[in-house]
């Protein structure tokens, strides 16, 4: 298989992860009624909201078991796609802080690998301080997976901002970004650091957003993105819920390699 459609949904989450989740099946229905046969959900798709409060509590699963996964899981069957589940809370062993966690289903609705958000977001430049190692604990591995000719690797949100975690996978087919930039850092720094991890692995990005006002105050940025190895934007969605479509193409990474061959050119 040389084409593979993809979709990146964006959501505006809210408090209330039933809800959340009625939404996202929604939109993944409708992208597969558009061909996609891979779908990404945004980071905290399930929920947005004040931080360790009992809803919170009440949505941290253990990987591979919960209402959250099994849903999830039958989504993936039902509609034969593979699905990216944006970020879901995991529990972790002996410590009373959470994964934040993409897990990653195929078209059985069996799970194919996970990975642990690794760079927690820190950020002191708004009224309400986000330190997301309150709630969070840093993953360690890198995780990629194939589908068919195609292979991929899996970042979540602050990720974007360490180029070295993406040069340890580099040479993969496309990048996945789960996603819930604030606005003030989304306007300065989204589409720039999104069009790089692009052009410097050679690779596409399909990265899928939060936006909008969220019930704790907090605005984020929307714009999810697919962009092409040569850094070009295919398809955006700036506001609002919805999402995005792209037929990826290994005539095009292959031709983008061949032409600037600058992954074999690399000294470090």
């Amino acid at each position: 298989m040389d084409t593979l459609k993809v979709a990146a949904i964006q959501m505006t989450s809210t408090t209330k992860w039933q809800q959340n989740l009625d939404t996202a099946i929604s939109l993944i229905q409708k992208a597969t009624q558009d061909g996609a046969k891979l779908i990404v959900l945004p980071e905290f798709f399930i929920r947005i909201g004040e931080g360790r409060d009992k809803d919170f509590l009440d949505i941290i699963e253990e990987i591979g078991i919960g209402k959250t996964q099994s849903k999830l899981k039958a989504v993936a069957k039902e509609y034969q796609i593979y699905l990216v589940a944006g970020t879901i809370p995991i529990k972790t062993k002996g410590n009373n802080k959470c994964y934040n966690t993409t897990i990653v289903y195929d078209p059985q609705g069996e799970m194919m690998c996970y990975y642990h958000k690794i760079h927690l977001f820190r950020f002191d430049g708004l009224e309400q301080k986000i330190d997301e190692s309150d709630l969070f604990l840093s993953g360690e591995d890198i995780v990629t997976f194939n589908i068919d000719n195609f292979s991929f690797g899996l970042s979540i949100c602050y990720d974007l901002r360490f180029p070295e975690l993406f040069r340890e996978i580099s040479g993969v087919d496309a990048i996945i970004i789960p996603a819930a930039f604030l606005k003030k850092t989304g306007e300065a720094h989204w589409e720039i650091l999104l069009r790089a991890r692009a052009i410097e692995n050679q690779c596409y990005v399909i990265a899928s957003a939060q936006t909008g006002l969220h019930e704790n105050k907090r605005q984020t940025f929307g714009h999810s993105m697919i962009i092409d190895p040569w850094g070009i934007i295919k398809t955006t969605l700036k506001y609002g819920e919805g999402f995005i479509i792209h037929e990826m193409n290994k005539s095009t990474i292959n031709k983008v390699r061949a032409d600037l061959p600058a992954l074999q050119h690399r000294k470090l």
